[in-house]
C-alpha cells in the first residue's frame, strides 16, 4: 500500500498547486514557453526510493523505480516496484520483484512485439561477495508482461554477465541497451583503475532475453548513457562521465561514432527524448554547488535550461513521456523533503510540463 507520512502530507498541497513559472527557451525551431504544473510526490514508503522510468503500454502509464529499506547503496533487500495509472495522476501497484542475493537497481522499460519488459542491473551481494565491489559480478535481470496484469518471474538476461545494464531504446524490432563493462572483463584493484578500462557498450536483443554487443558509446570512463534513434536509425546519445562534463555522441545506423563533443555540464542519470519537435535532456546538474533536477532542450549540440524541478541532495534519474499535445510528464527522485525528525526522505516525484 502507498503511504505518505503525516509530516509530508501537510506539505503536499504546496506541490499540488500549479507553479506559476514560465521559461522562454530557444528550441530547435521556435521559442518555447513552459509552465511547471502539478509537482507532486508519487510514492513514499519511508524507504529509499530512486531511479525512475516511465512508459505507455496498452493505454496505461507505467512508472517503475527501486525501493530499499537499507538505503542508496548495494543491498539484497532492494526491490523493483511498478505502478500503473490511466492518466498519470492516480496510481496502483501492479508488480514488485527482487532477485535473491542481488541488489536490484536502475530499472528501465523496453517494448518489443507488443510485450513490455523491465530490465534491472543487479550487483551480487550474497555470502561470497568480493571484498571490492566488482562490475564483473553484475548481471541483468528482467520481467515481462503482455497485458500489464500477468507478469513473468524474474529471468536472467543472457549475454549481460559482467555488464551494468542501463537505459534502452527500441528500433526495427530490436531492443538496444546501454551496458557498461570492464574491457576484456579484466579484474582491477581499485575503482580508479577500473574507470580507465570501463566501456559503455551497445547491447541488442531480438527476443528481449538474449543480448549481444553491437557497438560502443565510450571506450573509457564509460558511464550511464541515454540514447534515441531517428527515423533512419542514427543515434544521438548523452553520456555521463563520472563527475566530469557529459558527452554528446552521434552514431550512424551501423553504430559507428561520427562525432563526440563535451556538453557544458555534468549530468547524472541522463535522459534524452523527442517531444513536440524538441529534444529534451534531463538529469542531475550541480547548480551553485547544490544537486538539482534540471530539464533542458538540446539544439545544435548545445543545452539550454528549460526548468529546474523541486529537488536537492540525492536526486535525479528522470524519465519523460508525452501526456497530451504540448504536455509531458516527468518522473524523478529527490531527497529535498524531510520527515518529522528532520531526516531527508528519498521519494518519487512527478511533474507536468506544459508547452
Amino acid at each position: 500500500m502507498l503511504r505518505v507520512q503525516r509530516s509530508f502530507a501537510r506539505m503536499l498541497p504546496q506541490f499540488l498547486i500549479a507553479v506559476a513559472l514560465s521559461f522562454a527557451v530557444v528550441g530547435e525551431t521556435t521559442a518555447v514557453d513552459v509552465s511547471i504544473k502539478n509537482v507532486r510526490c508519487a510514492f513514499n514508503n519511508e524507504q529509499h526510493n530512486a531511479f525512475t522510468d516511465l512508459t505507455w503500454f496498452k493505454g496505461h502509464v507505467y512508472l517503475t523505480f527501486r525501493s530499499c529499506p537499507d538505503g542508496h547503496m548495494v543491498f539484497p533487500t532492494s526491490r523493483i516496484i511498478v505502478l500503473q495509472s490511466s492518466s498519470g495522476k492516480d496510481w496502483v501497484q501492479v508488480q514488485a520483484f527482487s532477485v535473491a542475493n542481488r541488489d536490484t537497481r536502475d530499472p528501465h522499460f523496453a517494448h518489443l512485439n507488443g510485450e513490455l519488459f523491465i530490465y534491472t542491473g543487479t550487483w551480487y551481494c550474497g555470502p561470497n561477495k568480493p571484498s571490492i565491489r566488482n562490475i564483473n559480478q553484475m548481471v541483468g535481470y528482467g520481467v515481462s508482461t503482455k497485458d500489464g496484469k500477468k507478469w513473468s518471474s524474474p529471468f536472467m538476461l543472457e549475454g549481460t554477465y559482467g555488464h551494468y545494464i542501463w537505459r534502452t531504446a527500441t528500433y526495427n524490432d530490436r531492443i538496444y541497451m546501454c551496458g557498461r563493462r570492464t574491457r576484456d572483463f579484466a579484474e582491477v584493484a581499485s575503482l580508479q583503475e577500473r574507470s580507465k578500462m570501463l566501456q559503455s557498450q551497445i547491447l541488442a536483443t531480438e527476443d528481449g532475453k538474449r543480448f549481444l554487443p553491437v557497438g560502443t558509446f565510450q571506450e573509457k570512463d564509460g558511464d550511464e548513457t541515454a540514447f534515441m534513434f531517428d527515423d533512419l536509425g542514427n543515434i544521438t546519445a548523452v553520456a555521463r562521465r563520472g563527475r566530469g562534463t557529459a558527452e554528446l555522441i552521434k552514431l550512424t545506423a551501423n553504430f559507428r561514432v561520427t562525432s563526440r563533443s563535451e556538453l557544458d555540464r555534468y549530468i547524472g542519470g541522463p535522459f534524452i527524448g523527442r517531444f513536440d519537435g524538441h529534444t529534451l535532456v534531463a538529469g542531475r546538474n550541480i547548480v551553485k554547488g547544490v544537486s538539482k533536477m534540471v530539464v533542458c532542450t538540446l539544439a545544435a549540440g548545445k543545452l539550454q535550461d528549460l526548468c529546474e524541478l523541486p529537488s536537492a541532495g540525492d536526486c535525479s534519474y528522470p524519465s519523460i513521456i508525452q501526456l497530451c499535445p504540448g504536455c509531458v510528464l516527468v518522473s524523478y527522485y529527490s531527497s529535498h523533503e524531510k520527515d518529522d525528525e528532520g531526516n531527508p526522505m528519498t521519494n518519487i516525484y512527478l511533474a507536468e510540463l506544459e508547452f
